[in-house]
C-alpha cells in the first residue's frame, strides 16, 4: 500500500464526536502535527484543527482510516486556517 492510498482524501468525511468532555473521536484526519497534555495540533479534511485542554493523550491513531482519539480534559476546539497557524508558530519563534 503506497502512501497515497493510506493517507484520506480531502473528499473523506469528516466529524468530531465529543464525549463529556474527557473523550474526543476525530475522523478524517489528514496528519498530526503536533502534540503535548494541553494542545494537540491536527490537519483535516475540513482544516486544520487545534485541540486545547489539559492531561490530553493521544490513546488511538490510526493512519489507515484517519481517526484519532483523543483522552483528557478538552477545553476547546479550534479551526484555523492554514496561515493563520503558520504565523502564530513563527511569531511564538521569534518572541
Amino acid at each position: 500500500m503506497t502512501a497515497e492510498e493510506r493517507t484520506p482524501s480531502l473528499s473523506a468525511p469528516h466529524s468530531l464526536s465529543l464525549e463529556g468532555r474527557g473523550r474526543l473521536l476525530v475522523s478524517g484526519v489528514t496528519r498530526v502535527e503536533s502534540f503535548n497534555e494541553q494542545e494537540v495540533i491536527m490537519g483535516t479534511t475540513r482544516g486544520t484543527l487545534a485541540v486545547h485542554g489539559e492531561e490530553l493523550h493521544m490513546e488511538k491513531l490510526s493512519v489507515d482510516s484517519g481517526d484519532v482519539l483523543v483522552t483528557g480534559q478538552v477545553d476547546a476546539l479550534e479551526y484555523e486556517d492554514d496561515g493563520q497557524r503558520q504565523e502564530g508558530l513563527f511569531a511564538r519563534l521569534f518572541r
